[in-house]
């Protein structure tokens, strides 16, 4: 029986996924995974994606021995800048709570609050008000920019 067609027969061609019904054909005998090709992608950019796929483990690709467990940093890690998640602190004696208003640390910098950045803006545009008024009597000007304008003198307090 085993000369004749009994028993397992590997395809020849498998197909990547079988369609319904009778449109089926066997999917086993191939590869258990495929690396994609991505389209639309700037000069370059595709290659960095393809070494991104091959860094990953298939489940049909066999494990070599000797193989290390430990990440490897791939494309992402060099693209970023950025240390991998796991590394050693570079800062041993900053506290986790370092930058935040609560906990051992250096707290947040002082931020201004709304109205003294308003004040310092409105300084800042005061000596530009003469000219942006003169622009606002003009014949064509838009409405936005007069309103804009007549914002400005009052937030200066100019009559």
């Amino acid at each position: 029986m085993a000369n004749q067609h009994g028993g397992y027969r590997k395809p020849s061609s498998p197909a990547m996924v079988s369609g319904p019904g009778k449109l089926s054909r066997r999917t086993d005998g191939g590869p258990a995974q495929v690396n994609a090709q991505m389209t639309g992608m700037g000069y370059g950019e595709n290659k960095d994606f393809m070494q991104i796929q091959e860094g990953a483990r298939m489940a049909a690709a066999p494990k070599s021995k000797g193989a290390s467990s430990a990440p490897k940093e791939g494309p992402m890690g060099a693209m970023s800048g950025g240390d991998p998640l796991f590394s050693e602190t570079k800062r041993p004696d900053e506290p986790v709570t370092a930058g935040a208003n609560f906990g051992p640390g250096a707290g947040a910098p002082a931020q201004p609050n709304s109205s003294e950045m308003a004040a310092a803006d409105a300084a800042a545009i005061g000596k530009y008000l003469p000219d942006l008024m003169k622009m606002a009597e003009e014949e064509n000007t838009p409405a936005a920019f007069k309103r804009f304008v007549r914002h400005l003198r009052n937030v200066q307090g100019v009559g």
